[in-house]
């Protein structure tokens, strides 16, 4: 081949394979820039697409359905053909036109109920609660005894109590023993406020209620801790609001778990108070919260116990600090107020640049909780002139 055929080939060959190689370099891009495209237009047909209203069934009727919309009104509704078996109390996803049923779903409650579960056990032990060894036998022959050892009470022929009331001043111990009680058995452990069950619509309260008793069985054995059930549980009257009949409606259906049809089993029930006086006498009967245990104010034994269990862990020379000569110093004092009294201690060494504590400190640590104490005694009588 001569020289200039052979030059007009190459040339002619680079040209073609640069086209071709720039050809499919392109393709690609182009086959990128149309898949991004199309999942941008899903995205934005997604945007568009109108949202689907939570119902819940009331009653089947065949192809059709008497459905409850959130405001509470009611309609007979088609069923898709495309949609599961449904049944009454069931929770569904409906058109928000005409309320078709499209579809269930997967899930029956309302509430998640497994948000009142304490994961992670307290590791308060019994030793760790002083001046309370009464009361926290008493709890244990209640709720811990059945829950470890059922098969003992089916020996002697008894049925142990259902639950227990923990009532006091403030700050003697009461939701102390029941973290206690967690610790110490190996059962689910429940923990709720009693405001936390008293919800806006009516019947959603109750049930409430209702799931958390029902879980609470499923996971048996478990404890029921209600916290401050004067919220819930206070005396009923005739004459309310709107507000009032809702709680009582709450109310009600607690008792109705408590000492309903269904048994409680392995669910023991701790509720908490210092409002026992306006407490409904339905709910603290046998049958319902069968003990009724009194946490009261420290006296002058207990008050060491508790002093020692708070400073164990504190940095004084004990030959200089007489701890069993300020209890005495501390009359009245609630268990909360002495753990107060070797917070602020603490504070006092610190302020003084010290890395352990001294009887001075323990003495103006205890002028000042007793100062505050009084100071709000003021505050309060000064409410009514």
């Amino acid at each position: 081949m001569p020289a200039k055929e052979a030059k007009s080939k190459n040339i002619i060959d680079s040209i073609m394979y640069s086209y071709s190689t720039s050809a499919n370099q392109y393709e690609e891009e182009n086959r990128i820039l149309k898949e991004t495209v199309n999942r941008l237009k899903e995205e934005i047909g997604r945007y568009r697409d109108s949202p689907l209203m939570v119902c819940e069934v009331r009653e089947i009727f065949g192809a059709s359905a008497i459905i409850r919309i959130p405001n509470g009104n009611q309609f007979l509704v088609n069923i898709s053909n495309d949609c599961d078996k449904l049944k009454s109390g069931d929770l569904i996803l409906v058109e928000q036109k005409n309320l078709t049923v499209i579809r269930k779903v997967p899930i029956t409650r309302r509430f998640n109920v497994e948000k009142f579960v304490i994961v992670e056990k307290p590791t308060i032990t019994w030793e760790e609660i002083g001046g309370l060894s009464h009361q926290i036998q008493e709890i244990q022959e209640v709720v811990e005894l059945p829950l470890k050892k059922p098969e003992l009470f089916k020996k002697i022929g008894i049925t142990p109590p259902k639950g227990v009331l923990l009532y006091g001043e403030p700050g003697t111990g009461k939701t102390l023993l029941a973290k206690a009680v967690a610790a110490s058995t190996n059962s689910t452990f429940i923990e709720v406020v009693g405001s936390e069950l008293v919800q806006k619509f009516i019947g959603e309260g109750a049930k409430l209620v209702k799931e958390i008793f029902e879980f609470a069985r499923k996971k048996a054995p478990s404890i029921i801790f209600i916290d401050e059930l004067d919220a819930l549980a206070a005396k009923r009257i005739e004459v309310g609001t709107s507000g009032e009949r809702e709680v009582n409606r709450t109310f009600m259906q607690l008792l109705a778990e408590l000492d309903g049809f269904k048994p409680l089993g392995n669910v023991k029930v701790i509720g908490a108070t210092n409002r026992k006086d306006i407490l409904d006498p339905a709910v603290i009967r046998p049958g319902r919260l069968d003990r009724l245990i009194s946490i009261p104010i420290p006296n002058n034994e207990a008050r060491l116990d508790i002093l020692k269990i708070h400073s164990k862990s504190m940095n004084f020379d004990e030959k200089k600090v007489k701890i069993e000569l300020l209890p005495s110093r501390m009359e009245g004092f609630s268990g909360a107020e002495i753990k107060a009294v070797c917070t602020e201690a603490g504070y006092f060494a610190i302020r003084n640049d010290r890395t352990y504590v001294t009887k001075e400190d323990f003495l103006k640590a205890i002028d000042k909780v007793k100062q505050e104490e009084k100071t709000e005694g003021q505050d309060y009588m000064g409410m009514f002139g």
